[in-house]
């Protein structure tokens, strides 16, 4: 999904003729979640997983797809262009082994960032989102 929605804003971007990225961070692990609130109702999830990733996310980079090393541990072997970024500082948590997402050679070859702008823009499935 991130991926997909790296191609979407790509498509945007040209639709509106502006510069427009995201930073995607992505980590895996076990989470809580459940309903608050008692008269507008929310669904939350919390722990160290949804931590971490956030932080893949704000210590990421404009049009890049980071991930923590249990996403990494998932992902390879599956197909995924992963590349490693290193160790780096992630606040709250010292040195972390990062990855960057870069493409899925399941369905296609990797487009660099020229390329992925370069695209005519596409139908953006809102649902596929939710």
């Amino acid at each position: 999904m991130a991926l997909d929605m790296q191609q979407a804003i790509a498509g945007f971007s040209s639709d509106l003729d502006a510069p427009l990225s995201l930073r995607i961070g992505i980590n895996s692990g076990s989470v809580v979640g459940g309903v608050i609130g008692s008269k507008k109702f929310i669904y939350d999830v919390w722990g160290d997983a949804v931590n971490i990733a956030s932080r893949m996310e704000s210590s990421s980079q404009p049009g890049r797809i980071q991930v923590s090393q249990s996403t990494f541990k998932i992902l390879r072997g599956q197909g995924f262009e992963l590349h490693k970024r290193g160790r780096i500082n992630i606040k709250g948590r010292g040195l972390m082994l990062t990855y960057w997402l870069e493409g899925d050679a399941r369905t296609a070859p990797a487009l660099s960032q020229s390329e992925i702008v370069a695209q005519p823009p596409h139908p953006f499935d809102v649902a596929s989102l939710v």
